[in-house]
């Protein structure tokens, strides 16, 4: 399928607007924040109620969090899937990314380009489905991978030891 990429921010917002009826799908792509939706993508689709396209395209989205558990995006997806269903979008297809960016420099990383193909089918073929994936490890070897990891990039950022066990007790 012909594709166009465009970041949402603070001041593009009428423009993504009066863009969106010219497409038969989009897909909004985020971080999930605080279980839940981005501030700045928050107030986009604020604008996108007030700014109503005459064809309204297919909502599928794609949430990535930083747990384990791909579960943890679910209040985001029921939140995108009200805002459709009150604003009378089609709702597409759902990828729910657990591990964060982790999945994207380990071996693991196959099986997320795996499930991303069969979304970008789903919804190339109007045959819209639910997607999941994350690291299959533990979680418990999950916390002691991301511990050691944001360990050694405080490290290569020159926060020192004690700074660290201070931050540990607070």
């Amino acid at each position: 399928m012909d594709t166009e990429y465009c970041e949402v921010k603070k001041s593009n917002h009428l423009t993504l607007c009066q863009m969106i009826e010219n497409y038969s799908d989009i897909v909004f792509v985020f971080p999930l924040y605080a279980d839940s939706i981005p501030v700045t993508f928050l107030n986009f689709l604020k604008a996108l109620e007030e700014n109503v396209p005459l064809k309204k395209p297919t909502i599928s989205v794609v949430i990535n969090c930083g747990f384990i558990e791909p579960y943890q995006n679910d209040i985001a997806v029921k939140m995108l899937q009200l805002f459709a269903k009150k604003n009378g979008y089609p709702f597409g297809s759902v990828l729910k990314i657990g591990s964060g960016e982790a999945i994207l420099t380990t071996p693991f990383r196959i099986f997320l380009k795996a499930r991303m193909k069969k979304f970008a089918i789903s919804i190339e073929k109007q045959k819209y489905n639910n997607f999941q994936v994350t690291m299959p490890i533990s979680k418990k070897m999950f916390i002691k991978a991301s511990t050691a990891y944001w360990t050694n990039y405080g490290k290569k950022n020159g926060i020192s030891k004690e700074q660290m066990e201070i931050m540990e007790i607070e």
